[in-house]
């Protein structure tokens, strides 16, 4: 036995085959494993030493010893566990805190979209108060009577509006609807309260014209189309086409002349006439209420009742338009810098989606027919 040894005797050491089988360590187990050697497992191993009874053999102690390294390792995967358990909840609770923020930023997009009324009468800047009519007015379009009238209010309303104005790009359409918005107009022009504008994009004919013809003021640019101030009626004679095609129509009716305009059947010379007579009545109020609203600011050039249609340029020299301008250069003029806000009401997502379903399917089968035969509307 050499030098080394003796020493490593002398100092209480014993070799692998000095010690007993239960003093030797377990197969596949290091001497320096970490989970069994260490400060911890150290003081664990104290800890179990210092509370052992003074006659414990050594096998008690070794027990205890046991004990203690198991104790330890079961708090460190306790341990382990409850931060693993305390992370996942962290990363759900991020998780739904992100799709919470995405599904309100969506909700507040729509809403913005589709379901906020337009202009706020709370905004303090001044401003002007416009309304669009776009596209064609009638009953169940956007640019409907009811529509066009409750923004015309929600902007007269409110206290920070300098001027309202109608944002006009439409062809005309119905009569009875054109003729409301007109009135409602002509009301709150009366009041003097604030300037009513009308100012014509591309075309502002017609019915569209008979709206624009009760503000103050019409502006409009140079190549914008205006007037148009006539009524018309269309449709077809299908009466001979049926007979070549061996086709019989039925119709019966209860007075008359109820079926009058029936396509399948001919316009006799009275029938003609009566209509007509609709007709110029129609349009006789249509110049009335243009006469009423431009006043002395009308050419009295008879052409400009006749239904032709004019650039806004020839339109300004005919007293149809008061001045050249656009949107922007309106607001200048009133609010210092061009600042305006959109008081049209919003129109309902669902509607408009089978409105415009509707439509298109009317358009594929041949079936779109406006509301009223009459139309104050620029062809």
């Amino acid at each position: 036995m050499s030098d080394d040894w003796r020493r490593s005797d002398a100092d209480g050491y014993q070799s692998p085959a000095d010690q007993s089988p239960a003093d030797r360590p377990a197969p596949g187990r290091s001497d320096h494993d970490r989970w069994t050697q260490g400060p911890d497992v150290a003081a664990y191993t104290d800890e179990a030493a210092s509370v052992g009874a003074a006659g414990d053999d050594a096998e008690t102690l070794r027990e205890r010893q046991r004990l203690a390294q198991v104790e330890m390792m079961d708090r460190w995967i306790g341990g382990v566990l409850t931060e693993q358990r305390r992370s996942r909840r962290w990363k759900l609770f991020f998780r739904f805190m992100t799709l919470f923020l995405i599904l309100a930023l969506v909700a507040t997009v729509v809403y913005n979209v589709f379901w906020a009324p337009a202009g706020d009468s709370s905004t303090l800047q001044r401003h002007l108060g416009v309304v669009e009519v776009n596209g064609v007015i009638a009953s169940d379009a956007p640019a409907n009577a009811e529509r066009i009238i409750r923004g015309l209010n929600r902007a007269w309303d409110s206290d920070n509006t300098e001027a309202v104005v109608l944002h006009i790009d439409s062809p005309g359409g119905s009569p009875v609807q054109s003729q409301r918005i007109y009135a409602e107009i002509m009301r709150l022009r009366e009041q003097g309260d604030k300037p009513i504008l009308a100012v014509i994009e591309d075309i502002g004919a017609s019915g569209a014209y008979y709206i624009a013809s009760a503000a103050d003021e019409i502006i409009a640019s140079p190549a914008s189309l205006v007037g148009s101030i006539g009524v018309i009626y269309a449709g077809f004679g299908f009466q001979d086409a049926i007979s070549r095609i061996g086709v019989e129509r039925r119709v019966m009716t209860a007075g008359e002349n109820k079926a009058f305009l029936d396509p399948f059947q001919p316009l006799d010379d009275d029938a003609e006439a009566f209509w007509q007579g609709v007709l110029t009545q129609t349009h006789q109020q249509f110049i009335d209420d243009v006469r009423a609203g431009r006043g002395d600011r009308l050419s009295d050039r008879p052409e400009i009742f006749s239904g032709l249609v004019w650039s806004g340029e020839q339109g300004l020299e005919l007293g149809l338009v008061d001045q050249m301008g656009s949107l922007e250069e309106v607001a200048r003029a009133h609010v210092g810098e061009a600042s305006w806000e959109d008081y049209t009401p919003r129109l309902d997502p669902f509607d408009r989606l089978t409105r415009r379903f509707t439509q298109v399917a009317a358009s594929v089968l041949g079936l779109q027919a406006p509301n009223s035969p009459l139309r104050y509307q620029a062809q």
